[in-house]
Formats: structure tokens, C-alpha cells, sequence
């Protein structure tokens, strides 16, 4: 007889978790990049893109960057004056709040300052950003879109119809209104429509000097002292080289 499928054994493998180890390494690159560079950087992102930060990473190849666990890395550089790892690193630790990274480098304030204030590019919007401008359709034919997406652009929500082979808009349409949450149905349209929302921006927070132990708050923000709730960011590690 022929060997029944249901006696067949598969082999399952364990697979490991990042824990105890990966955050343990995190740590000692962090402090070896505190001994190394002159100068650390912690910035903040707007509208993040994967693939802009990719391109900031490859610019900055001499430097190294860190977007990861904030808490973890406070812990690397300390959390206060009785475990900060070199004077002063505690209060870059307050900083490390919400989608911000590590920037590790021997350029200096002004060149990094400069860099970031110019890297700005425009991209898509996503749900939950908010509309940046009134957008609105006119009643009347849709010649941009063929007639295969009509039933697509009916289903995000648009009143359309075909007529003659040509989408078509039965009355106006209000897409979004300035300042509205972008839902998964306006920002879809805003992007086959072509019309660009969102902007990709590095803010550079504030600076630590290796050399001389100064902290510099560069946006002038107070930063509350309890950090315990905050963990945004990414995995354990996510170094830029």
C-alpha cells in the first residue's frame, strides 16, 4: 500500500528570539561609538520613510547611525548622573523620546545642522497623516484614470460611472479638507490622483561632545524627566553600517 500523507513527520525548528544577547550587544556598540566619535547627535523623523533614511545612512557612511530601542539605548549611555556612561549623557537620555535616532560622527554642529535642515523630500501621505491642503474633484469625466479602475475608485469612495468607456464623476467630491486625519481611503486616492502631502524630515535635537562633556539643547524644548513609559522605535538594533 501506498504511504499515507498523514504519517508524514515534519520537522519543526526553534527559532531564536532577540533578547538577553542582541540588547546586551546593542549596549556595547553604543558606548564603543561614545569612545570612538567626537561628537553624538540624537534626532527626531518626520513622516518616516525607510528608504530616505537609507539614502541619509549612505551619505553619512563615515558616521554611524542607531534607530532602535529607546530604552535600551538609555540604558547604554545612562538614564542618570549615577549610571550615565560619560558626564553629561544623561541628559541626552531624556531625548531619546519617540521616533528618534542616534547620530554618531565627527563632523560638526554646523555641518550636521546644515545637512539636515537641506534634506527635505516630498512623498505620499499615509492614513493617520493629516491633509495639508483642501483637495476636491469636479463633476465630470476622470480621463487621467483608465476605465479598467472604475470599479476600484467606486470602492474608496468615489461616485464614478462609466460612460462611453470613460470614468466618469457623477457630482463634486470632497476628498479631504486641511488639517483632516488621512484615512486608508483618502490617502490611496491622493496617490493615484499624484498630489504629494508629506514632507520627510530629520530635526536634529540636541548634541554631546566627546571632547569636552557639553550637552547642547538645539530646539530649546523641555523634555520631561520621567522616560519609563516611552519604547518607540524600532528592534533591538538597527544600526546604519
Amino acid at each position: 500500500m501506498p504511504k499515507s500523507r498523514r504519517d508524514k513527520k515534519i520537522s519543526l525548528t526553534k527559532t531564536a528570539k532577540k533578547g538577553l544577547e542582541s540588547k546586551q550587544k546593542l549596549i556595547e556598540e553604543l558606548r564603543k561609538c561614545v569612545d570612538t566619535y567626537k561628537y553624538l547627535f540624537i534626532f527626531s523623523v518626520a513622516n518616516m520613510r525607510n528608504n530616505k533614511l537609507k539614502d541619509i545612512r549612505t551619505a553619512w557612511k563615515h558616521s554611524r547611525f542607531f534607530f532602535g530601542k529607546n530604552k535600551v539605548m538609555m540604558i547604554a549611555i545612562g538614564k542618570g548622573e549615577t549610571d550615565e556612561y560619560k558626564d553629561n549623557l544623561c541628559k541626552v537620555s531624556k531625548h531619546l523620546r519617540g521616533e528618534v535616532g542616534v547620530l554618531f560622527t565627527n563632523k560638526t554642529k554646523q555641518e550636521v545642522q546644515e545637512y539636515f535642515d537641506h534634506f527635505k523630500e516630498t512623498d505620499y501621505a499615509r492614513a493617520g497623516n493629516r491633509a495639508q491642503m483642501d483637495i476636491s474633484l469636479d463633476e465630470g469625466p476622470l480621463e487621467q484614470f483608465p476605465h479598467s479602475m472604475e470599479p476600484q475608485l467606486r470602492q474608496l469612495g468615489l461616485p464614478t460611472v462609466l460612460k462611453k468607456g470613460v470614468v466618469t464623476l457623477l457630482k463634486d467630491h470632497a476628498i479631504c479638507k486641511e488639517g483632516d486625519v488621512l484615512t486608508p481611503e483618502q490617502a490611496r486616492i491622493l496617490k493615484l490622483l499624484g498630489i504629494e502631502m508629506a514632507e520627510f524630515k530629520v530635526t536634529v535635537k540636541c548634541m554631546w561632545s566627546a571632547e569636552t562633556g557639553e550637552f547642547d539643547n538645539l530646539t530649546g524644548e523641555d523634555v520631561p524627566d520621567d522616560n519609563d513609559d516611552d519604547d518607540d522605535g524600532d528592534d533591538d538594533e538597527d544600526a546604519a553600517k
